[in-house]
Parts: structure tokens; C-alpha cells; sequence
């Protein structure tokens, strides 16, 4: 295949610190190009149309520029307004709605990145594709259903539904108390004996309280068994139920990409963290200049790392990039 461009950088993913890594690319005169399967910061695009983050603005900012939001913890919309805006000021070299799909050793020292529609060389590729892609599935039969989802958006679309949420951490309680809120009748099918320890603490005292009064009801220590058009099977303490129902949410977690890691060499560790190989200095995998951006680097440990602390990882990258390349290393 003719590459259309070589790069000193290329970055997978064009979330919050896959943009971080190119304006730090920028500032070390590279030239770089960040890949998206999706759109702009896909994955806070799937976020639920009303989700707030359980950050401060001043925490979710990269590259330097200001993040001035109406409440001292912003919402999405604000977060996409903010993140398009830091791009369209400096120009961010992006390409949208192509996927990678293998990276390739090209030479001594480069790299050839195929994609869905071309492929580019590159001296260094950046890994930043964050965990939103890929949702953990219940494996039960009618799973497939269209009634069915995994990304919940906007709650008045379940207006006066039955509606069952699968899972009991941030997401599953947004969704049930939001659901609720537009009218919907809410059941919580939870495999756990309680609640989330990691749900926002200014959300649990809601959901407990609803639960307790009844307004949306409660299954712990219980799982689906199997979806139908019209009812869903459920297994609970007490014998298996069978509700009638019009859709499931399910919210139990999203993983990351990690066969993707694999597949271009990246090592991962045996245990069930998964998590890659990579020197915590300067963020470079055990395959020479392949380095690793974000919560990826958690492998399955997804809710260690947040943009607030992984804005570091863009600096410590190119800061060893950049000083590979002064030393004669990949300049053309």
C-alpha cells in the first residue's frame, strides 16, 4: 500500500489525551497525526446526554488552556465544547471516522500504521485509546435484542418504560435515577449484595433512598438469566422471576482494547489486571517506540486512571521522544 505521509508521531485515539499528546508534539516542533475511529473525544460523546463529571474543569484542562465551566464540576456538553475548542485553536492535525487497524514494524527504526483508509509511517506511535469501546457483554441468550443497549443517552427517550438496569456502579445508577426522574418504571437487576462503593457521594444517598421507598425497585445478589421481546428471566436469592419488560440497560463497564495490544506486540501481564508492559519514566511499551497514553495503561484496572492524572503521560512521552529525535534518532 502507497503511505500517503510519514509522522514523527502517530496517536491512536482522539480523546482528551490523545490531543494532550499531540499539543505537547507540537510544542517539541514534531510532526505528528492523531487517528479516530470515532469523533472528536468519542468516548465523552457517548456519555449520557446529563452526565456530570465527578472532576473540576481545572482538572480535566490539557495543553494548558483554561477550562471555565458554569458549576465547579462540568458537564459533558461543556467538556465537548472545551476539548473542540483547545483543537480548532491550534490546529490539531486529526483524522476522524478512520480506524486503525494494525501497526506494523517498517524499518530499523519506523513504523507502518494501517488504517481503514491508507496508511501512514511513522517514527513513533502513541497509544491512547482509552475504554469506552468495548463493553462487557452478560453473555446471556437474547442479549442480541434490539432492546438491549449498552450506551445509555437521553433518559426521556424511556418515558413511561419498563425499564431494568443492569449493574450498580456511576453509570447504572445515572441511568436508573434519570430514567426514573422521566417517568420510566425502574428495576435494578445488581449482582452484588448493595449499591456501588465507587457510585459519586453526593448520587448515593438518591439512589439508597429510592430503593428504600420503593420508587425504583431492587434486585441484589441477583443476575438475568435471559432477555425475551416482552419479559426478562431473572435469577435472584429468592427463585428466578420473570418481569415484563421493554429494555435493558445494560451498565456493567466498558473495557479496553486490549487485543489490540496484543496484536501489534505489546506484552500484558498473566494476571487478570492485563496490564501492559511499559517503563513508568517515559510511558514506552517493551516494543521500541511504541508508547502507551491514558487509562490504557491500567489493562483492566480501568478506573485508576482518569484524564486528571494521565496528562502527565502526554508530557513524559514526548519529552523522550523529542529527545530521541535531537539525537539524530528518526529525523528525515
Amino acid at each position: 500500500m502507497e503511505q500517503s505521509a510519514h509522522y514523527n508521531v502517530v496517536i491512536i485515539g482522539g480523546g482528551p489525551i490523545g490531543i494532550a499528546c499531540a499539543l505537547e508534539a507540537k510544542k517539541h516542533g514534531l510532526s505528528y497525526l492523531i487517528i479516530e475511529r470515532g469523533t472528536l473525544v468519542n468516548s465523552i460523546y457517548n456519555y449520557p446526554v446529563n452526565m456530570t463529571f465527578f472532576s473540576t474543569s481545572e482538572r480535566l484542562e490539557i495543553g494548558g488552556v483554561p477550562f471555565v465551566s458554569n458549576h465547579p464540576k462540568p458537564e459533558r456538553n461543556e467538556a465537548l465544547e472545551y476539548y473542540r475548542r483547545v483543537a480548532k485553536d491550534n490546529r490539531v492535525n486529526i483524522h476522524l471516522f478512520e480506524e486503525v487497524q494494525d501497526v506494523k514494524k517498517e524499518n530499523e527504526k519506523g513504523y507502518e500504521v494501517l488504517t481503514s483508509k491508507t496508511s501512514y509511517g511513522a517514527d513513533n506511535v502513541i497509544i491512547a485509546t482509552g475504554f469506552y469501546d468495548i463493553p462487557y457483554l452478560l453473555n446471556v441468550p437474547g442479549e442480541e435484542l434490539k432492546k438491549v443497549k449498552h450506551y445509555y443517552n437521553d433518559p426521556h427517550f424511556y418515558a413511561f418504560q419498563k425499564v431494568i438496569v443492569v449493574g450498580a456502579q456511576n453509570s447504572a445508577v445515572d441511568a436508573a435515577l434519570e430514567t426514573w426522574r422521566k417517568g420510566a418504571d425502574v428495576t435494578m437487576v445488581v449482582r452484588g449484595p448493595e449499591i456501588g462503593k465507587r457510585v459519586k457521594y453526593w448520587v448515593r444517598p438518591d439512589i439508597e433512598n429510592r430503593i428504600k421507598e420503593g420508587s425504583i425497585k431492587a434486585y441484589f445478589n441477583s443476575t438475568i438469566s435471559m432477555i425475551k421481546e416482552k419479559e426478562v428471566d431473572i435469577v435472584t436469592p429468592d427463585g428466578l422471576i420473570t418481569l415484563a419488560n421493554d429494555w435493558v440497560l445494560s451498565m456493567t463497564g466498558y473495557q479496553p482494547d486490549l487485543a489490540f495490544l496484543r496484536k501489534i506486540g505489546v506484552q500484558l501481564c498473566n494476571d487478570e489486571t492485563c496490564k501492559p508492559s511499559y517503563s513508568e519514566e517515559t510511558h514506552e511499551s517493551n516494543r521500541e517506540n511504541i508508547y502507551l497514553a491514558g487509562v490504557i495503561c491500567g489493562g483492566m484496572n480501568t478506573h485508576r486512571l482518569f484524564i486528571e492524572n494521565s496528562r502527565e503521560h502526554a508530557v513524559k512521552i514526548l519529552e523522550d521522544i523529542a529527545k530521541k529525535s535531537s539525537n539524530g534518532a528518526g529525523h528525515h
